[in-house]
């Protein structure tokens, strides 16, 4: 890989991130909400406390949390505190900072939302190639049409579904939550596997709305490749089917689909952001979703940051991979 195409594509990265960033910046501004005077009339509702000086508190708390200043200087002194590291502190949950909520959610949403993405993906483009492949058996093709239907119905009512039926109905699992109650998190086996049986409903929303998507997507491209010449060329020297299907037939229909996989980490966010709320999981997408009710301007550029950076560099490193998944490309000049 020539030098020159790096430095383009990390000076690329560092494009999209900061315009992404920017209208991320700029968005929430256009609401006439004020963070502060709802949280104050939050406090005011639940607890009956309604100070006569509200005015002056809140102008008090605008003036440390720099909202009093003009809104372009707020967005470089924002950006500069990007840059160091300082992603500010949370309006409605001070004085923790955006980052202590990013790390103290991020292991809920990696192990649910990661692993649930990566799995649909694996099994779901295994399905799609299984279902395009000309000797495979009828059952396997069948399954398309299931596929099909989940496809098209979205996580969170799979979810309510899944909690009918198999947490209210038959008992068999939780109906919510990160683990049971009276539980201290630790890393103990006991509190792993209670853990792990809470997240088995809101994985299964997950895969099962994302299943379709991918083997769909592999199985069209399974069935584009099945007249090229290189497919003919390996089953006329008599290769064994399993080495054709995964060297020449997996392996060519598999590209554009792992593009599609660092894109989907982004979307899969937006499904968990429901999907965590309707269960109850304090990860990202829970988080993301409170501050948007909540107006919370710094947490929902701390985490929309943290997964436009995240899809950014994962995009940034499948383009880095594309020759090892597929050898006829290449970024050196002839």
């Amino acid at each position: 890989m020539r030098l020159g195409y790096l430095v383009k594509r990390i000076l690329f990265l560092i494009a999209v991130v900061w315009v992404a960033a920017t209208i991320v910046f700029f968005i929430p501004r256009l609401s006439a909400r004020n963070p502060i005077r709802e949280r104050f009339a939050e406090i005011a509702r639940s607890t009956g406390f309604a100070p006569k000086d509200l005015e002056q508190i809140i102008a008090a708390y605008e003036v440390k949390f720099g909202l009093n200043k003009p809104l372009l200087q707020q967005y470089v002194e924002y950006m500069g505190g990007v840059l160091r590291g300082d992603l500010g502190p949370s309006l409605t949950r001070f004085p923790k900072t955006v980052l202590e909520l990013i790390f103290s959610a991020l292991p809920w949403t990696i192990v649910l939302l990661m692993l649930t993405t990566l799995i649909s993906f694996a099994l779901g483009n295994l399905l799609g190639a299984l279902a395009s492949w000309p000797r495979s058996p009828r059952f396997v093709k069948g399954l398309m049409a299931p596929l099909m239907m989940l496809q098209a119905v979205p996580a969170y009512l799979l979810g309510l579904l899944l909690i009918f039926f198999i947490a209210f109905r038959l008992k068999l699992l939780p109906m919510g939550g990160a683990y049971s109650q009276g539980v201290t998190p630790a890393l103990t086996p006991a509190f792993i596997l209670d853990a792990a049986r809470h997240q088995i409903l809101p994985a299964i929303s997950l895969i099962l709305a994302s299943l379709g998507f991918w083997a769909l997507g592999m199985r069209g491209m399974g069935i584009t490749i099945q007249g090229e010449d290189y497919v003919n060329f390996a089953e006329h020297k008599g290769l064994h089917p399993r080495t054709i299907f995964t060297q020449y037939y997996v392996r060519n229909a598999l590209l554009p689909q792992v593009t599609g996989l660092a894109l989907a980490f982004g979307s899969v966010i937006v499904s968990g952001v429901l999907v965590e709320q309707l269960y109850g999981l304090p990860g990202l997408g829970g988080l993301l979703g409170d501050a948007i009710l909540k107006n919370d301007y710094f947490v929902i550029y701390g985490i929309t940051l943290f997964v436009i950076l995240s899809i950014a560099i994962l995009m940034f490193l499948v383009d880095l991979i594309y020759p090892l998944l597929d050898p006829r490309i290449r970024y050196e000049s002839r």
